[in-house]
């Protein structure tokens, strides 16, 4: 019986995509962020948190990828933020053809910051490089400390990782010291920010760390 591998042939069309995209985001000296997390892990609050922490310094936009609906796209640009939403129809990632048309509405030319929402999943959004300058992750505190161990190649795939709702650390059975070692063992190069979006904690350290990283491409 013949064995035909689809995944190779669509990734190979996404890299190759992925890499105009990134092509375009170096011209116009665009930074992108691909974030990607849980359902309910605070993704958008996040974003929010990000975006008031750095707008009177750059420019900034977001691209929603969502199954269905609009809901966080209308939450963005309700804060005056340019904002695309992207509905897979069912499929669990975005790729790189989706943020092409996604940016095609976008003024690259006035933008600092572009930070792409992934669906919410922590497996197949790894395999799909969409142009980014990095990917980043946020884990919220209720998910559990074990999650570096459940779903490693996200965390190794995260340039930065976010531990949010750490205000919510005396609810739950959260071992703080072991989420660190877990994540020292899988990607010890990658910052982690503890923070809770909502009541701001820690967001001034997260959003002066992608500043800098902003920063670095302007140069």
């Amino acid at each position: 019986m013949a064995h035909i591998d689809l995944k190779q042939p669509i990734l190979g069309k996404n890299e190759r995509l992925a890499k105009e995209n990134r092509a375009l985001f170096d011209e116009k000296k665009v930074f992108v962020i691909d974030l990607l997390a849980s359902p309910g892990s605070g993704k958008t609050s996040t974003i929010l948190a990000t975006i008031e922490a750095l707008r009177d310094e750059f420019n900034i936009a977001v691209i929603e990828g969502d199954i269905a609906s609009s809901v966080d796209s209308e939450k963005i640009k309700e804060n005056g933020i340019p904002a695309v939403q992207i509905n897979t129809g069912g499929a669990c990632h975005l790729e790189a053809d989706m943020i092409r048309r996604a940016v095609d509405v976008l003024d690259l030319d006035a933008l600092d910051l572009i930070i792409i929402e992934n669906v919410g999943n922590l497996v197949c959004p790894t395999d799909f490089y969409l142009g980014e300058n990095m990917k980043a992750m946020i884990l919220s505190v209720p998910e559990g400390d074990d999650k570096p161990l459940k779903y490693p190649g996200v965390f190794q795939a995260a340039k930065a990782i976010v531990l949010n709702k750490v205000d919510t650390l005396p609810v739950f059975n959260f071992d703080t010291e072991l989420f660190k070692s877990h994540i020292h063992s899988l990607n010890p190069q990658a910052p982690l920010f503890p923070i809770s979006a909502i009541k701001g904690t820690g967001v001034d350290e997260w959003a002066a760390w992608v500043a800098e990283q902003i920063r670095a491409i302007k140069q």
